[in-house]
């Protein structure tokens, strides 16, 4: 079994930063890619960002040149570095972990973003 513990997420104001940690410990044995997703309040779960074990990193057109995905593979822990926030980044972010033959997945962190 795998588990994901999520970490980081708070209140931030418009233009602020925030990092988010997920740290991964269980019976790892094969990792395809890491990376986060989000949720907004009526929205559909939406990818953020995914890190493979190489480091080629996929991003969601909407977050670009604002957020940073990265990870440590000998902590088994990926980050990522969320700048310049705004109010439409509010959501529930969600850690990812593509094992291959299935995914695991975080109890999820707010993030809110006030105007």
């Amino acid at each position: 079994q795998v588990q994901l513990v999520e970490s980081g997420g708070g209140l931030v104001q418009a233009g602020g930063s925030l990092r988010l940690s997920c740290a991964a410990s269980g019976s790892i044995v094969r990792v395809r890619t890491m990376g986060w997703y989000r949720q907004a309040p009526g929205k559909r779960r939406e990818l953020v960002a995914i890190i493979t074990l190489s480091g080629s990193t996929n991003y969601a057109d909407s977050v670009k040149d604002r957020f940073t995905i990265s990870r440590d593979n000998a902590k088994n822990t990926v980050y990522l570095q969320m700048n310049s926030l705004k109010p439409e980044d509010t959501a529930v972010y969600y850690c990812n972990l593509d094992g291959m033959v299935r995914d695991y997945w975080g109890q999820g962190t707010q993030v809110t973003v006030s105007s």
